[in-house]
């Protein structure tokens, strides 16, 4: 077994369109990156990355990459999938945390689970999402920004 964590973490601006976990989700403001900036599946990415020890999501995607630019990050998880997988690796499951004091996700949190779940070929109970405020604190408690921490469980 091996034990992988993923943390990302992006800043809020306006003109963007906000994506967590490849959902897009309607909100004034989006999150600012050479991709979507999709701070949930970057996480999942990492994590699964860390687990199988092949590096972290800039290493593999990174954001000086012209080809890379706006790119929808669920692309970036099914890559992520192939090179964990052709490892030999099985993903047992992912759990993960979304830091964000607005938009309210659980109304999008199944989807969420159900896109990660179809892109790296498990049941979608056995990815959970939560997310939660910091009361206000710091950059996302001011509406700043928008992070995401993953851990997931490999097994050969």
């Amino acid at each position: 077994m091996r034990i992988g964590m993923g943390y990302d973490l992006h800043r809020l601006v306006f003109g963007r369109k906000l994506v967590l976990g490849g959902v897009t989700i309607p909100f004034e403001k989006g999150l600012l990156g050479h991709s979507d900036a999709d701070v949930l599946v970057h996480a999942v990415c990492d994590a699964l990355l860390g687990a199988a020890g092949l590096g972290d999501i800039g290493l593999h995607f990174p954001d000086r990459d012209p080809e890379l630019k706006d790119i929808y990050s669920i692309r970036l998880l099914a890559k992520t999938y192939e090179m964990v997988s052709s490892k030999g690796f099985a993903i047992s499951n992912v759990d993960s945390t979304i830091f964000a004091e607005a938009p309210k996700l659980s109304p999008y949190r199944e989807k969420m689970q159900k896109n990660i779940a179809g892109i790296i070929k498990i049941e979608p109970d056995r990815v959970n999402i939560k997310a939660t405020t910091t009361e206000g604190l710091g950059m996302i408690g001011k509406g700043d920004g928008i992070a995401a921490m993953c851990i997931v469980l490999l097994t050969l």
